[in-house]
């Protein structure tokens, strides 16, 4: 697919827009300088992210309205990813572009370490967006602190699915109703200001589906969804070549079952949802001119190798859905692009189609140009001593995954400590085991390791998590 034309799109018209305000000062009038404002409000695209939680691979039966939408009518990246699979990591790398060991935010007890001033956000309101987030923003976030860098915000409190506690524009309350709903009427109201007030806007939607306890909307209680036998991955039953913690995990098919189960209903009311903000921007005449993202903010593991959660170096659990859609930036073909896509690929992607320059703190890219990766850097911190899985970094490319686990964790301020010694390692070919059942280093010899090229993965990853 090309799409080398896109960058310039984005800024030819932004540069257009400065232009005409710029000539508006010349003129006195206020009619012309409100003229030429809406001019070059309307050259810049809005930006909509769309940020489910938990959200695995392989839940497309649950959101057809979505992939009507965001992949039919836009871009679906196969290799999306998250570089962190965890979700206040995975949510600040959003925000920032950057990876969790350079924002700060390395678990899920540490909010307030994310710079606020590196953020999208930040950035879009300087520069003349309105901006508005509605449902979860950062986990550990007190519910009493307003959101920086948002014009209006219904940031929800931890994960209730009916009458939950929000802070509503600055007021703690409780509000009736099921939060999917709630979340998509609040997003809709700011949606709807854009008939008067013709700035462009920023609007991060966060629904709390699919994470546990993933409780499905009334009508979709007992909807029936797919039969699902699991993979080969489920449960793995020879786990010897695994770190001790996969060893030991006890989940079940049965368990998977009941986990994709109840995810998939409860995706039902976010395809709802997303249908809805579909339909308000096709009646504001705004669907050509916005972005929109849609990704999960880590992946889940439905029992895969035994274990059922997310925070493992697993293909289930760094993978997720990745649409992007800008008709009027040329992404709304109905295309897919195969290249490594990340989270950390939000932010820059949202500064280059507005028109922003670019931070030279961003690890991530603008993916509306061709550049491509051949690896990504995937990590995961362990919170506190002892437990498990350990701290391990990963290298993770198209092809393969070469993985370190640590004696490190964040002790209570978020903080790296430890000695960093290597405990375990696992590599797979992922062209031949995609479902990582054989981990090639287990009773590996050095020959071994040189014929597979470990010691230049080790080199590159010891780079990466260095720069």
């Amino acid at each position: 697919m090309s799409r080398s034309d896109q960058p310039d799109l984005g800024r030819r018209g932004f540069l257009a827009g400065a232009t005409a305000v710029a000539a508006a000062a010349t003129v006195p009038t206020l009619a012309a300088r409100a003229e030429a404002a809406t001019a070059a409000a309307a050259s810049r695209p809005n930006i909509l992210v769309i940020l489910t939680d938990d959200q695995p691979l392989h839940t497309e039966w649950a959101t057809p309205k979505t992939l009507s939408w965001l992949v039919d009518g836009g871009v679906e990246f196969t290799r999306g990813h998250v570089a962190t699979p965890l979700c206040a990591p995975s949510r600040s790398s959003i925000f920032s572009g950057r990876h969790a060991r350079h924002h700060g935010v390395r678990d899920n007890s540490s909010p307030y370490k994310l710079d606020q001033s590196t953020t999208v956000q930040r950035h879009l309101q300087q520069a003349g967006y309105r901006t508005g987030l509605f449902g979860k923003y950062l986990n550990a976030w007190s519910n009493k602190d307003n959101p920086p860098h948002f014009d209006e915000w219904l940031l929800s409190a931890p994960v209730t699915y009916n009458d939950g506690t929000y802070n509503d524009n600055g007021t703690v309350r409780t509000l009736p109703g099921y939060t999917t709903s709630v979340i998509r009427d609040r997003a809709l109201q700011f949606l709807d200001k854009a008939a008067t007030d013709h700035r462009p806007w920023f609007a991060f939607v966060a629904p709390k589906a699919p994470h546990g306890p993933n409780t499905p909307e009334p009508k979709y209680a007992n909807t029936p969804v797919p039969a699902w036998n699991g993979r080969p991955s489920v449960p793995e039953a020879d786990r010897s070549d695994k770190p001790d913690y996969v060893q030991n995990a006890d989940r079940t098919l049965a368990d998977g079952q009941t986990v994709r189960r109840n995810q998939l209903r409860t995706l039902l009311s976010v395809d709802d949802a997303v249908q809805a903000l579909h339909d308000k921007l096709a009646d504001l005449g705004q669907l050509q001119n916005t972005l929109v993202f849609y990704l999960g903010d880590n992946g889940y593991s439905w029992s895969d190798h035994g274990w059922g959660a997310k925070s493992v170096p697993y293909r289930p659990a760094v993978e997720v859905p990745f649409y992007v859609s800008w008709p009027a930036g040329g992404l709304g073909a109905g295309t897919t692009d195969d290249r490594l896509a990340a989270n950390i690929d939000v932010a820059p992607t949202i500064l280059d189609a507005a028109g922003i320059a670019p931070s030279p703190l961003h690890d991530g890219r603008s993916l509306l140009g061709t550049a491509s990766r051949d690896h990504l850097l995937i990590e995961w911190w362990h919170r506190n001593p002892g437990g498990n899985p350990h701290t391990w970094s990963s290298y993770k490319s198209a092809t393969e995954q070469y993985t370190e686990y640590y004696a490190l964790h964040t002790d209570g301020s978020g903080q790296e400590v430890g000695t960093g010694e290597v405990l375990f390692r696992e590599y797979y070919d992922l062209v031949n085991d995609p479902y990582q059942l054989t981990n090639l280093l287990y009773g590996a010899t050095p020959a071994d390791e040189r014929r597979l090229g470990i010691p230049a993965l080790a080199a590159q990853l010891a780079s990466d998590r260095a720069a």
